[in-house]
C-alpha cells in the first residue's frame, strides 16, 4: 500500500484531553476519574488485557458514549456540546465493529466517510472523488470498489472501513482494533499506511491494539490500562517492561530490543516454556 497523496489540507494539531472521565453501562462503571492528554501529531496505541477499558476509553472520547462524570475536550471545548458535523470534520473514528447497510458498495461506503465536508444540497466534488480514490488505493481495496460488502472476507471488509475512515480525511482519527480479522501481512500493512499518514500529514491517530508488539513498534506512545485505569504511558520503551506486563497482563515475560525496529520486544514466558536466566 503507498500512502494517501500530498495533495491534503495542511496538517493541524488540535488538543484531544480527557479530564476525571467516568463511564460505563449500564450499572457498571468501567472507567472512573481517568485523565488523559493526546500527544498531538503522534500515534498513541492503548493496550491491555480483556474488559480493561480500552474501548470505552475510546467510545467516550468519540462521543459514542456519554459521560458520567468529567468530560473529553477537543481544542478545549467539550465535545458532547460541539455540532456532530464540526466534530466529523476533525475527528474521525473506526470502531470495533461497524455495520454497513444491506447491499452497500465499496465505493458507496467509502464515500460516506465525505459526509462531514458537504454542505446541505451541495453536490458531490473534485475533491470528494480524490479523497475516496487515494483511500481506496492506499488500503489496496480500489479493485472491490464496485462489490457489495457483505459479500467480501472479513478482512477485505476490515480493509474498506479503514478506507472510510481515511476518506474521511480528519486531523484526528480513532481506531478501535483496526487489524482484526486481517492476516499478519495486511497488519503490517495498515499500520505502515497510519504510519505513512502520520508523518505526511501529521495526524494524530489514537488506536486500540491487542498485538503489544505491534503497538511498542508503531506508537510513540503506549498507554497500558488495567482495570479502567491507566497503569502505566509512556514512549515503548518506558511502557513495554517486564513488570508492567505481569501487572497489565498477568504474563511473565521477557523484553529485548526488536531487531527490525529497535523497539521493545515482548516475548511470553508460559507454563511448558523455562526462559533462560538473564
Amino acid at each position: 500500500m503507498t500512502a494517501p497523496g500530498t495533495t491534503s489540507p495542511e496538517s493541524r494539531s488540535e488538543s484531544l484531553v480527557v479530564s476525571r472521565l467516568s463511564a460505563g453501562y449500564h450499572d457498571r462503571l468501567v472507567i472512573d476519574g481517568l485523565d488523559l492528554t493526546v500527544p498531538p501529531g503522534r500515534i498513541t496505541a492503548i493496550v491491555g488485557a480483556n474488559a480493561c477499558g480500552k474501548s470505552t476509553l475510546l467510545r467516550s472520547m468519540s462521543r459514542l458514549l456519554r459521560p458520567r462524570g468529567g468530560e473529553v475536550l477537543l481544542d478545549g471545548k467539550a465535545i458532547h456540546s460541539m455540532p456532530a458535523k464540526r466534530l466529523a470534520q476533525t475527528l474521525g473514528l473506526l470502531p470495533q465493529a461497524p455495520i454497513a447497510p444491506d447491499g452497500i458498495t465499496v465505493s458507496d461506503l467509502v464515500g460516506r466517510g465525505r459526509h462531514p465536508h458537504q454542505k446541505l444540497l451541495a453536490r458531490w466534488t473534485r475533491e470528494d472523488d480524490e479523497a475516496v480514490a487515494e483511500a481506496l488505493e492506499a488500503t489496496g481495496t480500489l479493485d472491490l470498489a464496485d462489490r457489495p460488502v457483505d459479500e467480501l472476507s472479513g478482512g477485505q471488509r476490515q480493509r474498506v472501513w479503514v478506507a472510510m475512515a481515511l476518506a474521511q480525511r480528519t486531523s484526528i482519527l480513532l481506531l478501535d482494533e483496526p487489524t482484526t480479522f486481517l492476516d499478519v501481512s495486511h497488519q503490517v500493512e495498515v499500520l505502515d499506511l497510519l504510519t505513512d499518514l502520520n508523518r505526511s500529514r501529521g495526524t494524530t491517530i489514537v488506536m486500540v491494539l491487542h498485538d503489544l508488539n505491534m503497538a511498542a513498534r508503531y506508537a510513540d506512545h503506549l498507554i497500558a490500562m488495567v482495570g479502567g485505569c491507566i497503569h502505566a504511558a509512556g514512549v515503548p520503551d518506558e511502557v513495554l517492561v517486564p513488570e508492567v506486563v505481569k501487572a497489565v497482563f498477568g504474563l511473565e515475560s521477557r523484553v529485548m530490543t526488536d531487531p527490525v525496529s529497535g523497539k521493545p520486544l515482548m516475548l511470553p514466558v508460559g507454563r511448558h516454556h523455562v526462559a533462560p536466566p538473564r
